[in-house]
């Protein structure tokens, strides 16, 4: 048995515990290799990291990521989340009710647009001469190594895109002095071009579920997750990516330079009309944004009043001075796909179920338990999350089964150690 699951691995961070809380009511924390949360004042840091890391080192050697747990008495319960919770854990993660599923803006497809044009800055043959000057000694691609890329992405590489690396190959063993100084970015070398697609933004479904996708008529971007058309070709050094854009926006130009952002999960910037206005011309979009006005896909309601409109997507609930909220106006939106209340802010939680195309519901564990007394859970779910106030984790973790066994998924595990006193 892997000593996890050994009284002794856990008896410096119990007294540490006990030491703090003393052995009154329960207390749970969190233990993982990226941190953890342990219940008390904090001065002893030095002690509570020598505890931590025994945990630590019998997470590690029993091939997991982390632990929950509850110190309550003389038991010491263990949580362990399973394949589907997504997340950092049962008390901070969303439960995932159907495997593989993942939330509404992370399937969208982009639109087409039949009628976007190549910018007429774009010069391919201007940008290749523009660079065999600033980089005479720097190694380029051949053209069988520009079409092995092409087909290991599944897309023929934009022209603009050929030009730069039959200049510049960018491999592990090429000499890059000067490069990036000549182009103003990292560029990557021509097998580590990837398309960014939405799988390349992965998000938990707590926050996905709460992202929406929206391309204003006037975007010069669409407002996806990702796009096969998006050819991410270089970085900024800080994490973002450069990407040539073959799925513009309605008034983009197919083949601009766009930026990912590494602190966003959904759209891109818009950088360039073209790869030779940026790189030969130094000249960038000058862009203010959407002009548009929009009606929310978003709404956090905390004022008695709801929104009901058929492009509404997400509605958060939030307490409200008018009292809570009924349900029944929304039945019938065609896009409403993610609900979540704070607790106390529905009037009664079984008109959920008159909800029937939601995806996504985060709700207190209270009116979970309603939900599930009164057989009223949202058949169409693909996932779910548990708020919680004073429950505690063993009953969060309790109620999460009940929804997960629902759908045949993974149960939560506990074991229970008996501590000596």
């Amino acid at each position: 048995m892997s000593s996890i699951y050994d009284v002794t691995t856990w008896e410096p961070l119990i007294q540490l515990i006990r030491a703090r809380k003393g052995t009154g009511s329960p207390v749970s924390g969190h233990v993982s290799s990226n941190g953890w949360s342990v219940p008390g004042p904090h001065h002893d840091w030095n002690t509570e990291r020598a505890a931590v890391d025994r945990v630590c080192g019998a997470l590690a050697e029993a091939g997991r990521e982390d632990v929950s747990f509850v110190l309550d008495g003389s038991d010491l319960h263990l949580i362990e989340d399973g394949p589907a919770v997504d997340g950092l854990a049962i008390n901070g993660g969303s439960l995932l009710l159907v495997e593989g599923a993942v939330a509404e803006p992370w399937r969208r497809q982009p639109s087409p647009t039949p009628g976007a044009a190549v910018s007429p800055s774009a010069d391919p043959a201007l940008l290749e001469r523009h660079l065999r000057e600033r980089l005479p000694a720097v190694r380029g691609a051949t053209e069988a190594e520009i079409a092995a890329a092409g087909a290991r992405l599944g897309v023929d590489l934009p022209e603009e895109l050929k030009a730069l690396y039959r200049v510049v190959r960018a491999g592990r063993e090429d000499r890059l002095e000067g490069v990036s100084e000549a182009l103003g970015f990292e560029l990557l070398g021509l097998d580590g071009v990837f398309v960014a697609d939405a799988v390349s933004r992965p998000h938990w479904w707590e926050f996905a579920a709460m992202e929406a996708v929206v391309t204003s008529p006037d975007d010069l971007v669409q407002g996806l997750v990702g796009s096969p058309g998006w050819i991410v070709f270089a970085g900024n050094g800080g994490g973002d990516w450069y990407a040539i854009d073959l799925t513009p926006g309605p008034r983009g130009y197919r083949g601009q330079v766009i930026l990912i952002s590494h602190e966003e999960s959904v759209g891109a910037v818009p950088i360039a009309e073209s790869l030779t206005d940026l790189v030969v011309r130094g000249r960038e979009y000058d862009y203010p944004g959407s002009i548009d006005e929009q009606i929310p896909v978003f709404v956090h309601a905390t004022d008695g009043n709801l929104p009901v409109h058929s492009e509404l997507e997400v509605l958060s609930l939030g307490s409200s001075n008018a009292g809570p909220f009924r349900l029944a106006p929304l039945v019938g939106l065609p896009r409403l796909r993610t609900l979540t209340a704070s607790a106390g802010s529905l009037a009664d939680p079984r008109e959920v179920a008159l909800l029937t195309g939601l995806e996504y519901l985060e709700i207190d564990l209270d009116d979970w338990r309603v939900l599930l007394d009164a057989d009223a859970v949202p058949q169409n779910l693909f996932a779910a999350g548990v708020r919680t106030r004073n429950q505690g984790l063993l009953a969060v973790a309790d109620l999460s089964n009940e929804l997960l066994a629902r759908w045949n998924r993974p149960l939560i595990t506990r074991t229970t150690l008996s501590i000596r006193s």
